[in-house]
């Protein structure tokens, strides 16, 4: 389990407008909560829940009411008890008592795709906090880069100075000089491209979370990673949610096999009906034997067993039931495609994560060694044994050692993290986001809708859930008081 911890007051806290994101959990809470793709996803889910009431209802009793008011405008001129008007009213109850399993089967399939929309929606949520932690520490990154290349303008501002200096007083060439331009030149291009980066690494935060990232914080550390990849390919094989949800939409599919396969078989219902005809005072005629008159009301009632037999078709439950053996047979398919697709990704993660923990590694040793070759290069140059070139050439691998030693950082943290979602073990439980009681439970409402009767009930009127980011200012490149070499930005 990866628990990365919220209190309760902090989830208040998160829940509270406006909120800030400043730690990697606050940001995975505020997505969780207000991202509108999985707020969706949860509304797609309640709809794929009702299928279960929608199918149970074809095997309850049915109740219609019919009526009519008639005026006869013109009567036979043969008919001598001809109503001028009339008013009929019936009922009937069918009850139904064996279709073939078609229904039986028809709700064990849809109860099946109930358990696969819900692994789904882990599915959905897994890939939306993927994305969180990617954008979280583009962010990061980003600002660190920028920090680096804003420090590495003005270092080079530095050097095209004193480089200038020594040309004024005749100890340096200007070829040094054109030296220290050029590089000090591709260092402000770099700046501005590093702006633009942090620029759009916020703006897709704004767009997961909902806020604008506001000094982030390192992240905690990510416990419970596998030993091995192979450790790791047998827990995603089993939890996966994107693998369960393949397997589960398979059963449902083979159980679609007997619902179509049950058009074959015959129907029975229970029925009973009654009918009330009055022809307000307007039933003419002559007498009844024993001069009773006519009666102007009447009442019927009728009980019985209905069935039909199907006999021939045309062929269409051979043809219904071969199409559902043969999505069955793609739906089988999907679950090796969902295997192959888990095991690559689980794979690929655990090569990334174990290949970025190298690099950082030899990132900062790279560091190390290039910040004590650029001392001694600069010591050197002082006394004329190193050209102002050579001095340029270890500023920069400084610099690019750092950037790599971020960059490492940010993609094994990233790694780790998508190691751990193949696995499926990164739900909102997992990761600690908020108390149990707080967390979005998908069962609730199946519960609360799959056992329902009564056809005039109506649900709450669909609402916005998530937040806009229209009123969130747009991004800037600003991460401290050290922003700008130059007087002019972005922004």
């Amino acid at each position: 389990m990866v628990r990365l911890g919220l209190s309760g007051a902090a989830l208040a806290l998160v829940l509270a407008a406006p909120a800030h994101a400043d730690t990697l959990q606050e940001a995975l809470t505020q997505a969780y909560f207000n991202n509108p793709t999985l707020t969706a996803a949860r509304a797609d889910q309640r709809a794929t829940d009702e299928n279960v009431a929608i199918e149970r209802a074809a095997g309850r009793p049915g109740v219609t009411a019919s009526g009519s008011y008639i005026e006869f405008l013109k009567q036979s001129s043969t008919s001598f008890t001809a109503p001028e008007r009339a008013f009929s009213a019936g009922a009937d109850l069918s009850v139904p008592i064996y279709s073939g399993g078609a229904v039986k089967n028809a709700i064990r399939a849809a109860e099946v795709r109930v358990g696969a929309g819900q692994a789904e929606l882990r599915a959905t949520q897994s890939a939306l906090f993927r994305q969180v932690v990617a954008a979280y520490m583009d962010v990061l990154r980003n600002e660190a880069i920028l920090g680096l290349t804003a420090n590495q303008v003005d270092v080079l501002g530095v050097n095209f100075q004193a480089t200038s200096d020594r040309f004024e007083i005749g100890d340096l060439t200007r070829t040094d000089v054109a030296q220290s331009q050029a590089r000090l030149a591709l260092a402000q291009a770099d700046f501005r491209g590093a702006q633009a980066n942090l620029i759009g690494a916020r703006e897709t935060y704004i767009q997961l979370v909902g806020e604008a990232p506001t000094d982030l914080q390192p992240p905690p550390p990510l416990p419970n990673l596998p030993d091995s990849v192979a450790v790791a390919v047998a827990i995603a094989l089993e939890e996966n949610p994107d693998l369960i949800a393949a397997r589960e939409r398979a059963d449902a599919a083979e159980i679609d096999i007997d619902v179509a396969g049950a058009g074959r078989l015959p129907r029975v219902s229970l029925v009973l009906g009654g009918n009330y005809d009055n022809y307000i005072g307007t039933l003419g005629g002559v007498a009844a034997p024993g001069g009773v008159a006519v009666p102007q009301t009447t009442t019927a009632a009728q009980a019985g067993v209905q069935f039909s037999i199907p006999i021939f078709q045309g062929g269409r439950p051979a043809a219904l039931e071969r199409q559902a053996q043969a999505r069955a047979g793609a739906a089988l398919e999907r679950i090796i495609a969902a295997e192959r697709d888990v095991i690559a990704q689980v794979r690929a993660a655990y090569a990334s994560w174990q290949a970025s923990l190298a690099i950082i590694e030899s990132s900062q040793t790279a560091v190390s060694a290039a910040a004590l070759s650029l001392e001694g290069v600069r010591a050197e140059n002082s006394i004329g044994n190193r050209t102002v070139l050579e001095v340029l050439n270890a500023e920069q691998e400084l610099l690019n050692a750092r950037v790599d030693l971020v960059t490492a950082r940010r993609n094994a943290y990233v790694a780790g993290f998508t190691l751990l979602a193949a696995m499926g073990q990164v739900e909102a439980r997992d990761l600690g986001l908020a108390d149990e009681g707080m967390l979005y439970d998908p069962l609730a409402n199946y519960d609360r809708v799959a056992g329902k009767w009564w056809g005039w009930e109506r649900g709450p009127d669909p609402v916005v859930e998530s937040t806009s980011t229209v009123d969130v200012p747009a991004a800037t490149a600003l991460i401290g008081p050290v922003d700008e070499p130059e007087s002019d930005s972005i922004y």
